[in-house]
């Protein structure tokens, strides 16, 4: 699927050629550097030389272990070969490396302001449009944690499904008469009633939306510990910190993947 999608990708950047690149070089070798303008968290090492050897040969010099911080000025890749290879595929890997750095960034900020609660950032659903293989890395790079991967691998019981079925029973009901026990169960609720009605109907877990700290308080003096517990809606890094109270088992946040800045990073090419 990786693979599938970097094809893609370098279908949509080449489309049937670099007519630059193409038209000025005559089989010259290259030595290509990374290097970061500014610091952060590394990650799409791998996804970025792949990105290269998909076009054709190169010999990986170096490559910073994802996960690893680095600091502006810091090489980061470097790689040898074909100058027409490493110029042809240098935009779709630098997408690539600036995009998950950025995310797998945000998420270490999360998780440190989390740091000693037990309580474990969750991603979503929110990820860019064929970027969520690699956006959901990112996070895990990053410290955080899965959320569900797609529509297909959990359920998670809604806003509009509750309006549609009828209420949070309902849809329960409809849920275990056709899913049955191999999926997981987890529902939104938005008030101390839907709370309460959710443990009764016997779910796996509950998403808090938008509580605030207070409500969290009284919301977890409820399940104690009956059930998985998190927390979602107006959490930020400057607030994160009053929802992680005990009986919380997570806080999710979209903003990890959409709100993500991109990272600086160039790369440049030297004769050999």
């Amino acid at each position: 699927m990786i693979e599938k999608l970097l094809l893609r990708f370098l279908e949509e950047d080449l489309g049937h050629g670099d007519i630059t690149t193409e038209g000025i070089f005559r089989s010259e070798k290259a030595r290509g550097v990374i290097r970061a303008k500014e610091g952060g968290v590394f990650c799409g090492g791998s996804i970025a030389v792949k990105v290269f050897s998909l076009i054709g040969n190169v010999r990986l010099v170096k490559l910073l272990e994802d996960g690893k911080t680095f600091s502006a000025g810091e090489e980061l890749v470097i790689l040898e070969g074909s100058a027409e290879v490493l110029l042809k595929g240098e935009r779709v890997a630098l997408n690539l490396l600036q995009r998950l750095s950025g995310v797998a960034t945000l998420t270490k900020e999360f998780v440190k302001a989390l740091e000693g609660t037990g309580v474990r950032i969750l991603d979503t659903r929110k990820t860019t449009p064929g970027l969520r293989y690699f956006e959901k890395y990112a996070v895990r790079v990053g410290g955080g944690t899965n959320h569900r991967f797609a529509l297909y691998d959990m359920v998670l019981i809604k806003d509009n499904h509750k309006v549609i079925a009828g209420g949070i029973k309902e849809a329960i009901r409809r849920v275990k008469e056709r899913i049955g026990p191999a999926y997981k169960i987890e529902v939104e609720v938005e008030n101390l009633q839907e709370l309460m009605e959710a443990l009764k109907c016997g779910v796996d877990m509950v998403m808090l939306d938008n509580f605030s700290p207070e409500e969290v308080r009284k919301a977890v003096e409820f399940t104690r510990g009956k059930v998985m517990v998190e927390v979602s809606g107006n959490v930020n890094l400057n607030n994160i910190r009053e929802y992680a109270i005990e009986g919380v088992d997570f806080i999710s946040s979209g903003a990890i993947t959409h709100s993500a800045r991109w990272l600086d990073m160039s790369m440049r090419l030297f004769r050999i």
